[in-house]
C-alpha cells in the first residue's frame, strides 16, 4: 500500500484566456509568475484539450464531467442537475432541476448575473420568499450558495415540460447585454418566462433587496441550465481508485459526487477572488493521505474574467501556484510513486467577460512521465506543437495511465 500511485490534480477555473492590452499584450497565464506550474509542464509532459464538443456551450458543466474522465456526448444531461446533486437534493425520473441566478439587471441589461456577489446568508431569504409566493406541488425553490440557487419542477410520468428545443442562455455569456433578447425560448419556455418576471418582482421588493439597493441591486432572477437526473458510472468501478474533490462550488462539487467521490469543504472558500488559498492547499496535502486521487478546483481565475479585471487574474493565477500547487506538488513527490496534473476546465476571456471554447493547456508530471522541458501557458503549447486532446475526456485516461 505504501508504493501505491498517488495523484493529485488542480483545475484554476477559466484560467486559459487570450493576450491583453492591460498586461502588455500577454495572457493571464503568460504574465503571472507560476514557478511550480512550469515546473510541472518543464519536468513531464504539456498539451493542449478540448473539453466542450461543439454542440455544447463552453461551461463548466460539460468541461468538468470531461476533465473526471467522462465524455459530455453519453453523461450530459444538463447543469442545474449536478448542483442538486451537491446540495443533496433528489431527482426523481420526471423531475427537472433549473438554475436559479440571483442578478443584477438595470435599463434593461444583465449588468451582473451575480447581484454584487451576493452573501449566502442573503441568498437565503430571497429564495425563502419565492418558495412562499411561487412554490408549488411542482415547483420547489432551494438555496445554493451566494447567487446560485436552484428551483425544481416536479414532473410526473409521461409529461413532458421541457425537452432540447428549451433554450436557455447562461447569464454570464450575455454581460452588459439586453436581457429580454435572451430570455427562454422552446418548449416550457412560457413558463420559465412567467416566473422570470414573477420571481424577479419578488426579489427586487424584499427587504433584503431594499437594503442592498445603494450597494448593489439583487432585483431579479434568471432560470437557465435546466435538465434531468444524470447518472455516471462510480469512477473507483472505471478505475479502481477512489477520489476526493475539494470546492467552493456547488457544480463542481456534484460532479464529484455523482461520480462517487469524497467531498471536502474547505472553511474561508468562498468560490470568489476572496477564498482562502492556502487552506485550499492545507486540506488538499491532508487528504493524499487518505484518497488515491485528490483534486482541488479555484473558481477565482473565472470570476476575474467575467468582471473584465486582468490584474485580479493574474493575482489569482500566483496565488494558486503559491498556496496550492506548489505545496500540493511538495507533498505528493516525496511519494514513492506520484503524479500531478493542472488544468482549466475552459477558456474565460477577460475582453468579452464570457467564456470561450478555445482548447486549454494541461500539464502532467510525475512517475514514468518525460521531461517536456516547455513552461506553461497557451502560446507555448500552441507553438510548441503539443498534442492536442480532442475529445478532452480522454486526458484522464492519459493521466492515470501507469
Amino acid at each position: 500500500m505504501e508504493n501505491k500511485m498517488k495523484y493529485v490534480m488542480v483545475i484554476p477555473d477559466g484560467a486559459s484566456d487570450e493576450p491583453h492590452p492591460a498586461l502588455g499584450g500577454l495572457s493571464p497565464l503568460e504574465a503571472a509568475r507560476t514557478p511550480n506550474m512550469d515546473r510541472i509542464a518543464r519536468e513531464g509532459q504539456l498539451g493542449l484539450a478540448k473539453n466542450v464538443p461543439n454542440r455544447f456551450n463552453p461551461a463548466s458543466d460539460v468541461a468538468t464531467l470531461s476533465l473526471l474522465g467522462y465524455d459530455p456526448e453519453l453523461y450530459y444531461t444538463g447543469r442545474a442537475p449536478l448542483e442538486a446533486a451537491a446540495i443533496g437534493i433528489p431527482l426523481g425520473p420526471d423531475d427537472w432541476a433549473i438554475r436559479c441566478n440571483i442578478n443584477t439587471i438595470l435599463d434593461g441589461r444583465m449588468t451582473d448575473f451575480t447581484a454584487g456577489h451576493i452573501t449566502s446568508e442573503e441568498g437565503r431569504p430571497l429564495m425563502a420568499a419565492l418558495q412562499a409566493a411561487l412554490g408549488t406541488a411542482k415547483l420547489e425553490f432551494h438555496p445554493g450558495v451566494s447567487y446560485r440557487n436552484l428551483m425544481i419542477y416536479r414532473g410526473e410520468p409521461g409529461e413532458n415540460p421541457f425537452d432540447e428545443t428549451t433554450l436557455t442562455t447562461p447569464p454570464h455569456d450575455v454581460p452588459d447585454q439586453e436581457s429580454a433578447d435572451h430570455l427562454p425560448k422552446g418548449l416550457g419556455s412560457e413558463l420559465l418566462r412567467e416566473l422570470i418576471a414573477k420571481g424577479s418582482q419578488i426579489v427586487a421588493e424584499h427587504p433584503v433587496s431594499l437594503g442592498r439597493k445603494a450597494h448593489h441591486p439583487s432585483n431579479s432572477i434568471w432560470l437557465w441550465g435546466q435538465g434531468r437526473r444524470p447518472s455516471l458510472k462510480p469512477f473507483k468501478e472505471i478505475h479502481g481508485i477512489e477520489g476526493a474533490m475539494i470546492a467552493a462550488v456547488d457544480l463542481v462539487r456534484g460532479v464529484a459526487q455523482l461520480a462517487g467521490w469524497a467531498r471536502i469543504d474547505v472553511p474561508g472558500a468562498t468560490g470568489y477572488l476572496d477564498t482562502d488559498y492556502a487552506a485550499k492547499g492545507r486540506y488538499g496535502i491532508n487528504a493524499i493521505d487518505d484518497y488515491d486521487f485528490v483534486c482541488v478546483h479555484i473558481e477565482a481565475p473565472d470570476e476575474a474574467s467575467h468582471e473584465g479585471r486582468p490584474e485580479a487574474k493574474v493575482e489569482a493565477l500566483e496565488k494558486i501556484d503559491e498556496l496550492i500547487v506548489g505545496p500540493l506538488l511538495e507533498a505528493v513527490s516525496k511519494r514513492p510513486a506520484w503524479r500531478a496534473l493542472v488544468t482549466p476546465d475552459h477558456s474565460t476571456l477577460i475582453r468579452t467577460k464570457a467564456h470561450d471554447r478555445a482548447p486549454v493547456p494541461w500539464a502532467m508530471c510525475g512517475t514514468g512521465l518525460a521531461a517536456s522541458g516547455l513552461a506553461y501557458n497557451e502560446r507555448i503549447a500552441r507553438e510548441a506543437g503539443v498534442e492536442m486532446l480532442d475529445p478532452g475526456f480522454r486526458l484522464m485516461e492519459r493521466f492515470l495511465a501507469r
